[in-house]
């Protein structure tokens, strides 16, 4: 259980992070509809305003981390709550496309995602880390689906800068909030949440991992190049009214997202991941072959939407806990970062490409880009090992002591890794919570764990 400390951190915490991609997430459904009223709009730049703040974030989510270990998580927070907000007031005062990607780029440059995750790994004990860590997840779908129906309600009522306007405002919250958080001095840093630059070339060379990246990557892709498309598609082709979206998005989001959970709780309790997982790519490429097939039906582009948010929610909830499933015992921090900057390098590509592709070929065209997309990523997922279901003990290390894996993997049951981190003055364990024979591992250590 949390304590009361704890719980007002989580909380906080929770508030920042959704918050911030609230923001971020108000724009898709509306920016290709409004984007004719600035100043050198064409569908080109359209996709490149949608994605670049992808380009920003994925560049500086590592540097970030590692300057919040070196000069503190606050500062840190502030300096990038402070560019978000910036980059926010930019946006709203746009008048032009220059503008609206300007803005929208130094958005990105507020790229504080894993410094909120190593603060909140250090304002929590470590039986608690992880339930913290879904919390911070679960609220990313959240703010998404409340965004995907709050864009065009604002943006039809006050306009585009309104959104903006709102997200600079809860940028100005997010900054009270972390100004009300204690500083403490890194508990749980380096490989246990921020990337390590050493230790990313051992993640870039996991088949398992590159392929979970290579998911995540067109996940951003395929969904930030089929809104460049989605909302025009809705307003010009099939002729219904953007005041009237929202509802359409809260129908098939709602419906998305009832139809994963059974599928979800099926492959994590029966240990079925790899062909639920499987099976929600599959969805996703039939879901942009439903939107390509639509031509100005809207039932068949609501079945589109329908299969679009049921796979998004499946695979961006299942995807993180793959990670941390595949990830070898003490660079979880380093592995995450890299997945991070490949999401987020996604959104930047699959609004580039999609906007080129819906400039130069049309609209449906952006459908075809996404289905290859998909298609080439159910085939690299299909030929995954099947996952393992194993998680980490972190140890401090007593009197400079070390552990030689040898001693326990392949003898304690349950043990598959052991990793040393003298400067940190830990040891992380991976093991098969189901086979992990506690008492052997205690003895053949020299003393007991510490309680959890």
């Amino acid at each position: 259980m949390f304590n009361r400390f704890e719980t007002r951190s989580l909380l906080a915490l929770v508030f920042l992070y959704a918050t911030r991609m609230l923001g971020l997430f108000m724009v898709l459904p509306v920016l290709a509809l409004f984007a004719p009223q600035y100043a050198g709009s064409t569908t080109f730049w359209v996709g490149v305003a949608l994605g670049v703040y992808g380009l920003t974030q994925g560049l500086l989510q590592i540097p970030f981390g590692l300057l919040s270990d070196r000069l503190g998580r606050k500062p840190i927070l502030m300096a990038g709550m402070l560019l978000f907000i910036l980059g926010s007031m930019i946006a709203a005062l746009a008048d032009s496309m220059f503008w609206m990607i300007v803005g929208r780029a130094l958005q990105g440059t507020g790229a504080v995602s894993s410094v909120i995750m190593a603060l909140l790994s250090d304002l929590t004990r470590e039986q608690n880390r992880t339930k913290a860590m879904a919390a911070v997840g679960g609220s990313i779908g959240a703010s998404f689906a409340i965004a995907m129906v709050l864009g065009p309600v604002v943006a039809s009522i006050w306009g585009l800068s309104a959104i903006f306007w709102i997200t600079a405002g809860l940028g100005l919250a997010g900054i009270a909030v972390v100004a009300g958080l204690p500083n403490p001095k890194s508990q749980v840093s380096g490989q246990a949440v921020i990337p390590v630059p050493r230790m990313i070339g051992d993640v870039l060379g996991d088949r398992e991992l590159t392929r979970l990246n290579f998911g995540i990557f067109v996940l951003h892709f395929a969904q930030m190049a089929t809104w460049v498309a989605v909302p025009v598609v809705l307003e010009q082709v099939v002729g219904f009214p953007r005041s009237q979206h929202w509802w359409l998005y809260l129908a098939t989001m709602g419906g998305g997202f009832a139809l994963m959970v059974p599928f979800l709780w099926y492959g994590e309790t029966r240990r079925k991941m790899k062909p639920v997982f499987v099976g929600a790519v599959a969805v996703l490429t039939a879901a942009e072959v439903v939107l390509l097939m639509s031509g100005s039906t809207l039932p068949q582009i609501f079945a589109g939407l329908l299969l679009f948010f049921m796979a998004f929610n499946l695979l961006e909830a299942s995807l993180p806990s793959l990670l941390s499933k595949q990830s070898p015992a003490g660079v979880k921090g380093t592995a995450m970062g890299v997945y991070s900057s490949c999401q987020f390098f996604g959104a930047f590509c699959g609004g580039l490409a999609g906007g080129a592709v819906a400039h130069y070929f049309g609209l449906q065209a952006v459908f075809v880009l996404s289905l290859l997309g998909a298609a080439v990523w159910l085939l690299v997922a299909s030929r995954m090992a099947v996952p393992r279901h194993l998680s980490s003990m972190t140890l401090a290390m007593k009197n400079g002591e070390s552990l030689d894996s040898s001693q326990f993997v392949g003898v304690v049951a349950g043990v598959r890794d052991v990793i040393n981190i003298p400067e940190q003055k830990l040891i992380y364990v991976k093991v098969d919570e189901q086979r992990f024979d506690r008492a052997h591992f205690e003895a053949v250590l020299g003393r007991p764990l510490a309680s959890s």
